[in-house]
């Protein structure tokens, strides 16, 4: 049984999804980000629990079709981010159609009717949040983080940053409070 899960979005939540069910006594195949695939099917007050703990824990269990696809899309972008192996000629359109195997105006008119926020745009933000993090580590120079994550130039990604923070990543480096957003909230 395939039971699809919102805001998954890093190896923790696959933890504490795993734990969530192991501690409901319900046996899983695999838990990916987004999903957990049970052995057995679950009886309906073993998924009430779950569900209970889910969102006790800031997941919520996602039933109808257009979510899991939103959910799904969301957690592509992140792990391709994450990989900071975003080439210059990358397209977000065709990775999606290819990873979905769907028409990509389909994609993008699901993700923005149940998220409230264009695909490009949720790109970026991610983008940007994923540099403010790489920022703060000093592991990588400017014009390093604009190699790893696609974009053309540093003015490119700088003018990004500025437009989307209201700073330029020097000023936001120097900044007391970082004011990173959690993946799961954007």
């Amino acid at each position: 049984m395939k039971i699809f899960i919102k805001n998954m979005v890093c190896n923790r939540c696959i933890a504490a999804v795993e734990n969530i069910f192991r501690n409901a006594g319900v046996k899983t195949s695999a838990v990916l980000l987004g999903e957990a695939e049970t052995e057995t099917e679950v009886s309906p007050e073993k998924m009430q629990a779950i569900e209970k703990e889910l969102l006790d824990t800031g997941f919520e269990r996602i039933m109808d079709s257009a979510h899991q696809i939103a959910e799904k899309i969301k957690n592509l972008i992140i792990l391709k981010i994450s990989d900071l192996d975003i080439a210059e000629d990358f397209l977000l359109s065709e990775f999606l159609s290819s990873k979905l195997n769907k028409d990509y105006s389909a994609l993008s008119k699901t993700f923005s009717q149940n998220e409230n926020i264009t695909l490009e745009q949720f790109f970026i933000l991610q983008k940007i949040e994923k540099v403010k993090e790489l920022l703060l580590y000093n592991e990588f120079n400017l014009t390093e983080i604009a190699g790893k994550l696609g974009y053309k130039s540093v003015q490119h990604l700088s003018s990004q940053f500025r437009n989307t923070t209201g700073f330029t990543p020097t000023e936001f480096k120097k900044l007391k409070e970082h004011n990173r957003k959690a993946l799961d909230n954007l």
